[in-house]
């Protein structure tokens, strides 16, 4: 059973497909739907945020376009006519329940920057506190990296860490994840996200959505690790949230990595890009693996890349596996000097340390 009713914050990600019945055609029937849910779990005491695809495609109606454009510059103008529309019919769909909006624009950068990050959770905590809806999407007219390789359903997952959210909800035109190889139903619930389970996911052909089921398996492996559960579900069943709340089993939930972990180290757990390397050795794995422990120089076997100490950084073992990520307490160059007085020093501390 998917842990709603216990929930204190919850990410609701709305794919383009959701919100939309065609190129640049709001469905507000739709809408108005899902705000009414957004307001049943909010008389519930429950904070909402909502991550909200659809800029691009809406700029794509407004502007006549027929296919989702492959040019940056195209991408970037779709993105900046469409999200002011995006934006308006949200708070449109809100007014009769007399919640406010707030839009927030992020790029990954603004996530892996870790006083940036700081600063987007000050914010979210600032606009919860008041009742607001904050409305997230990625800031795609000035993000090229995120249009051509991101997606909202990576976005959530990290907005959900940042937030400290209990449970993701990742809606699509689809009911969950489906065992297409096997019986053609929707999978109730994963615990681990297997190479089996993996095989199952197919990308989207949809016109104006990127990824698929291929992106939301990635996002709940991101959830996942920060502690969070993951539910993919149908964002066209109106009464998705009350069928949760009365324990009905809907969609495919993802079971939450059950190693807690504190807030600090969320940051941590959600970087995608590392500064280098550490190689360690059988001792030092089995002591951070099934001890709980720090790295200590006298594990480490080989460095790579040139990092700083505060960076982050991979924890790789004998065979190559990451292992984990971790804030180092020294440069690359002061480990490789290979100091006697280091040997029984802390190179990455436990409560600097997230296991992958």
């Amino acid at each position: 059973m998917v842990p709603l009713s216990q929930a204190k914050r919850v990410v609701i990600k709305v794919g383009t497909g959701v919100l939309t019945s065609g190129i640049g055609q709001l469905d507000t029937t739709r809408i108005e739907a899902l705000c009414q849910q957004v307001k049943t779990l909010k008389d519930r005491g429950i904070d909402v945020i909502l991550v909200s695809s659809g800029a691009v495609g809406l700029g794509m109606g407004k502007l006549s376009l027929k296919k989702r454009p492959k040019d940056l510059a195209s991408l970037q103008a779709c993105a900046a006519v469409g999200q002011s529309i995006l934006i308006n019919t949200w708070q449109k769909g809100f007014d009769p329940h007399n919640f406010t909006v707030a839009q927030i624009l992020l790029t990954r950068e603004d996530l892996r920057a870790r006083h940036r990050h700081n600063a987007v959770f000050n914010t979210f905590e600032r606009l919860l506190a008041k009742g607001v809806v904050p409305i997230v999407n990625e800031n795609d007219t000035v993000s090229a990296a995120e249009i051509k390789f991101g997606d909202n359903d990576t976005l959530s997952a990290l907005v959900a860490s940042v937030a400290n959210a209990d449970l993701l909800f990742i809606l699509s035109n689809i009911p969950g994840l489906i065992d297409m190889q096997g019986t053609g139903e929707v999978i109730p619930r994963v615990s681990v996200i297997t190479p089996q389970i993996e095989a199952m996911a197919q990308g989207t052909k949809h016109t104006t959505s990127v990824g698929g089921m291929i992106s939301k398996l990635s996002a709940a492996k991101i959830a996942q690790r920060a502690g969070c559960g993951v539910l993919i579900g149908s964002g066209q069943d109106p009464e998705l949230f009350d069928k949760l709340l009365q324990g009905e089993p809907v969609g495919t939930y993802f079971e939450p990595s059950d190693l807690p972990i504190k807030s600090h180290k969320r940051w941590i757990a959600i970087q995608d890009h590392t500064h280098g390397s550490i190689t360690i050795d059988a001792g030092a794995q089995a002591a951070i693996l099934e001890h709980g422990k720090s790295l200590l120089f006298a594990g480490i076997t080989n460095c790579c890349e040139d990092f700083h100490a505060g960076d982050i950084v991979q924890i790789c073992a004998p065979d190559g596996k990451i292992l984990a990520n971790g804030m180092v307490s020294y440069d690359k160059e002061r480990i490789a000097t290979n100091a006697p007085e280091l040997e029984n020093n802390v190179v990455v501390h436990r409560d600097h340390l997230v296991l992958l």
